[in-house]
């Protein structure tokens, strides 16, 4: 079988090392060029257990490959961008980071969910946030039975998300808070050891509420064409190195079929949303409790039901 060559531009990132991991344990037929995420950057990185140096982007290199990945740096991702509409064959670019979302041929994609739009080397493939993802399957889990009438998500994100400088603030400011030293800040603004964050300092390098606007944005890219409930969604930044958490509460005024409907039922709908949740755990609470009102208060859902999910 021929395997294909791709170019992955960021390669020593932990985006990039994730899709070089995830590659590998699919075992698809496709060997990865790597280039360096920074503009004319060499990195010394490691390639199956030996010391090896990742090239910065070059013509050369996006002229051999069909599929341009991207995972670095915006620049570099812009620069790509014009060396791919400069090629004889225009390779596909898929936007790992969401660099590129904004612009007109920009289309957010979501492969578990929906087709892939045709024409892939006319537009820029962003796939949509893991969050996103996560809660479009959820929602849809319960489509035929249309048992959802809102829903109420709490997202703790991870200090990952923020690449390794995050990953290093987060261990850091840890250390000097036991050693009774200054903080380092550069890349939350703000003290993210031992804290819940509903935003970052005004010098961060990213809004929290920029990461909390495209995960809604996607949400309505995937679930507002099949007509399903849009959830309420808030993002909070918790002191944790990776793995996202979310917290779910929804409620239904539909389940006449099911007595007991916190059972077997919304377990197995959260295990066929996301396989890959580590962890999920429900819980019903009546509707008055919940609510605060009182049972005879009008028509009230018949219940809420509480998942914790880690992914």
């Amino acid at each position: 079988m021929t395997r294909a060559k791709w170019l992955l531009i960021g390669g020593e990132t932990l985006l990039g090392k994730e899709i070089r991991e995830l590659v590998e344990e699919r075992k698809l037929p496709v060997d990865l060029m790597l280039a360096s995420a920074g503009p004319q950057e060499r990195v010394l990185t490691e390639s199956e257990g030996e010391l090896a140096v990742i090239p910065p982007l070059d013509d050369v290199s996006v002229e051999e490959a069909p599929v341009l990945i991207l995972a670095g740096a915006a620049e570099t991702h812009a620069e790509a961008r014009r060396l791919a509409q400069a090629a004889q064959e225009r390779p596909a670019l898929v936007d790992a980071t969401g660099a590129l979302e904004e612009l007109p041929e920009a289309r957010v994609c979501a492969p578990v969910l929906q087709r892939m739009p045709a024409g892939g080397a006319e537009f820029i493939h962003v796939p949509a946030h893991p969050v996103a993802v996560a809660l479009a399957r959820l929602m849809a889990a319960f489509e035929k039975p249309r048992v959802v009438a809102r829903a109420v998500v709490t997202v703790f994100e991870p200090a990952s998300e923020r690449g390794r400088a995050g990953l290093n603030e987060l261990h850091q400011q840890t250390i000097n808070l036991f050693s009774f030293q200054a903080l380092p800040k550069e890349v939350f603004d703000a003290q993210v050891a031992f804290n819940l964050l509903p935003r970052y300092g005004e010098d961060a390098t990213l809004e929290l509420a920029a990461v909390e606007r495209r995960i809604q944005n996607h949400l309505v890219s995937l679930l507002g064409p099949r007509g399903l409930t849009l959830p309420s969604l808030r993002l909070i930044h918790a002191p944790v190195f990776h793995s996202y958490t979310l917290n779910v509460c929804w409620n239904s005024t539909t389940c006449r079929r099911r007595k007991k409907w916190p059972g077997r039922w919304p377990r197995r709908a959260l295990r066929c949303a996301t396989p890959t949740w580590s962890r999920a755990r429900t819980r019903a609470v009546p509707a008055e409790r919940y609510d605060g009102q009182r049972p005879d208060a009008g028509p009230q859902p018949r219940a809420r039901l509480l998942a914790v999910a880690g992914v």
